[in-house]
């Protein structure tokens, strides 16, 4: 789980930790309920992003690979929020537990949608329950908190808040989380990855920023580069599913993951290609 970068917040969660305890010696054992809720707000205390930040947009051009095409360069909105995203790197895929990576930045990152679509990767199958949590930056209580199904294979995931009956406002910002029951009693055992999401305005964005729309590798191109990673990320995710032993397609979605930093999807991405030309 991500450590606390604001020591005062740091404080308040022990404190509430300690609160919990002492409930726990007085007046019985906590619900295992309430302690999951615990770990939630523990992770909102952590990880909601209190003060902005500004970058410039990156000087990278787009690259040429052997087969000519295009890699996506993504450039993050000028003004962002850092330590977004919950769960770390990908370490490996050897360990006895499943890996939980969130294919987005450490910020805030843009959509378009009101109803995106979210990726996440596993590293290997699991037969724990997996959760979804959806949060609203302006409420502790989750806007959605429920199982979803345990996918069939290692890899990249997909969760389509449309099939939830989940749609976003615009202009605010929704942490989720992906969450692996390891133990319903011991909520603190779970494995956890996220990010933060925030729909971009409409009518703000189809003049300032130019999204596109539909979905094909000139959409990812654009989106990425205009700051759209979700839309960008998720056709792109779309499209290697359709065509799973696209070599191009591959290559692009390992270069962006590259550009947040997160190199062990990447790798395994182009691992992926290795075997499926053999």
């Amino acid at each position: 789980m991500k450590v606390c970068y604001n020591a005062t917040r740091q404080s308040d969660l022990f404190n509430l930790s300690a609160i919990m305890k002492k409930i726990s010696m007085s007046f019985g054992p906590v619900p295992t309920r309430v302690w999951r809720g615990l770990t939630i707000l523990s992770i909102l205390l952590c990880g909601w992003p209190s003060t902005p930040v500004f970058s410039e947009q990156s000087n990278q051009q787009i690259e040429a690979v052997s087969d000519n095409s295009e890699l996506p360069v993504y450039n993050p909105p000028k003004r962002i929020s850092p330590r977004a995203r919950v769960g770390g790197e990908l370490r490996g895929t050897e360990g006895s537990d499943p890996e939980l990576v969130a294919l987005v930045p450490d910020h805030v990152a843009l959509t378009i949608r009101e109803t995106p679509v979210l990726n996440w990767f596993l590293s290997k199958q699991t037969s724990h329950p997996v959760h979804f949590t959806l949060v609203d930056s302006r409420s502790i209580k989750p806007v959605y908190e429920a199982p979803i199904s345990s996918p069939k294979e290692p890899g990249v995931q997909q969760i389509h808040l449309k099939n939830l009956g989940l749609t976003l406002e615009p202009d605010v910002q929704y942490r989720w989380y992906v969450s692996i029951i390891r133990n319903p009693e011991s909520p603190s055992q779970d494995i956890v990855a996220g990010g933060i999401i925030e729909r971009c305005e409409f009518s703000e964005c189809i003049t300032g920023m130019q999204p596109n729309l539909t979905c094909n590798g000139q959409s990812v191109l654009d989106n990425a580069r205009h700051g759209f990673w979700y839309d960008a990320m998720a056709c792109l995710c779309e499209l290697i599913d359709a065509n799973p032993s696209d070599v191009p397609l591959r290559r692009q979605r390992a270069a962006m993951l590259k550009q947040v930093g997160l190199h062990g999807v990447a790798e395994w991405d182009l691992r992926s290609i290795r075997t499926t030309s053999r």
